[in-house]
């Protein structure tokens, strides 16, 4: 590969401008997983970077009530926020989503879930001795309280009740778009097309989910019409670092060992994955917040640096970073 002529630290912060980051997690958090940013701040360095809007995400509260409070205290700038239905929440919780759609600013996203879906939670775990053991074996207590509050979506059975109504809801708002959350490649199908037979048009397929399909299953998910998210997080230097990512217990405190599905290929296999589904299908975000790591609007560029760096053109990291997430919020058609 020869690498493309005319970079420059100007041309990354030249992108930024008019960009929208749908992934920043802004503090509060609980207190063993500081955010490196609090929402006001997050929200000023994006405007002073020349940034359009950032998406606010919340594993243990609604978002959206943070993007009221910053757009009415941050001026010349949007924030959105919405919903993740984690066990927090109860997992699949109509109640939530409706309370969600309705409170501050309003959701603009409803996620299925992050680190305390089933397929995730079954899998996260610690080393003992050398060997993994998944939490579930570890704590008996942890399987009753949490696993049979994780989402599980049915792949081979109709939507039970909770699901079908959370569906009805989101249909119902053309400017909400339906987040997989981290749930299984076939369980994102299912949601794919479980939207589709809803009349629900703007569904994200969740960088943790892309990052471990194949080709072949991203562009099945691009042709049903979904958008593909695309994260730097998942390859930086605090990755194989041991997070408490969600469970207050010290000693739920997981490794994110143990998933059965890792990722390949670092930044380099997100430029491939590109290349062979087309930017149009897809969306790139920091998912930047954690204090280990630089601010989301720093987490932006450098992912944006090292797209260019593998050949990702201008025009296409502008489709994914701005025309792609605007039309998800509403802000520009596609």
């Amino acid at each position: 590969m020869i690498l493309p002529e005319g970079r420059s630290l100007e041309q990354s912060e030249a992108l930024l401008c008019g960009a929208i980051d749908i992934h920043v997690h802004a503090g509060p958090h609980i207190v063993s997983s500081p955010r490196r940013v609090d929402p006001f701040q997050a929200a000023i360095q994006a405007r002073d970077a020349g940034m359009r809007a950032i998406v606010f995400m919340d594993v243990f509260a609604m978002s959206n009530g943070a993007a009221w409070l910053v757009n009415r205290a941050v001026p010349d700038f949007m924030t959105f926020g919405g919903i993740i239905l984690n066990t927090v929440f109860g997992g699949m919780n109509p109640r939530a989503v409706k309370t969600a759609l309705h409170y501050g600013d309003g959701a603009r996203f409803v996620s299925f879930g992050a680190h305390s879906t089933y397929f995730q939670a079954s899998k996260e775990g610690r080393l003992v001795d050398g060997r993994f053991v998944p939490l579930s074996e570890l704590f008996p207590k942890f399987a009753e309280e949490e696993l049979t509050r994780a989402i599980r979506i049915p792949v081979d059975a109709p939507p039970p009740p909770a699901l079908r109504e959370i569906l009805e809801l989101i249909a119902a708002r053309p400017d909400v778009y339906l987040n997989t959350g981290h749930v299984s490649n076939d369980e994102a199908t299912r949601l794919i097309d479980l939207a589709a037979e809803h009349g629900i048009e703007k569904v994200l397929v969740a960088s943790s989910v892309t990052k471990n399909m194949s080709i072949a299953r991203q562009r099945d998910a691009a042709a049903k019409g979904a958008l593909l998210e695309h994260t730097l997080a998942a390859f930086t230097h605090t990755t194989p670092i041991p997070k408490t990512h969600y469970y207050v217990e010290r000693e739920y405190a997981a490794l994110d060992e143990g998933m059965d599905e890792a990722a390949q290929a670092g930044v380099r296999g997100v430029a491939e994955q590109i290349a062979a589904v087309g930017a149009e299908h897809c969306v790139i975000a920091s998912d930047f917040g954690v204090y280990t790591l630089p601010p989301p609007v720093e987490g932006l560029r450098a992912f944006i640096a090292c797209l260019l760096d593998l050949g990702i053109g201008e025009d296409d990291i502008r489709r994914m970073v701005s025309t792609n997430p605007g039309w998800l919020l509403g802000l520009n058609d596609r």
